[in-house]
């Protein structure tokens, strides 16, 4: 009363289409044609040539989620910056003289109270990515 074959994954059905492997999968393409990766392998695998390491004009490289290059100035230098010499001089490294100036005069009108604000400005630089004066992300 069945159509058709009872089992289609049978590997000794003699009308099953026989592949190079017993699932039945497709045989791979012919070399030198690129194909799909082995899921979770990294490069360089069979059939794929190198993509070209670094970005042109990003000698830093660039960040992995955005895409933006990546500043000269390092993030853990600069947050240390602020919190160890809590005068603004954190801002003053990556280039941002205006808070920087800002954060220095606000620390030395209140007698050393308003140096609260680099300190959480460092801790918030180590934490997020946080740009230079030009924009670009602090590496």
């Amino acid at each position: 009363m069945t159509q058709g074959r009872e089992n289609p994954y049978d590997p000794y059905d003699p009308e099953r289409p026989q592949s190079g492997d017993p699932q039945g999968t497709p045989p791979p393409p012919p070399y030198g044609q690129p194909q799909q990766p082995p899921y979770g392998q990294q490069p360089p695998y069979p059939g794929y040539p190198m993509a070209p390491m670094g970005v042109p004009g990003a000698p830093y490289g660039v960040h992995p989620g955005t895409g933006i290059p990546y500043s000269d100035k390092q993030k853990l230098v600069a947050g240390l910056l602020q919190i160890l010499v809590p005068f603004g001089v954190g801002r003053f490294y990556i280039g941002d003289t205006g808070v920087g100036i800002a954060q220095l005069v606000v620390s030395i009108i209140t007698c050393g109270v308003g140096c609260l604000w680099p300190v959480i400005d460092g801790i918030l630089m180590l934490v997020q990515d946080s740009k230079d004066a030009n924009g670009l992300m602090l590496r």
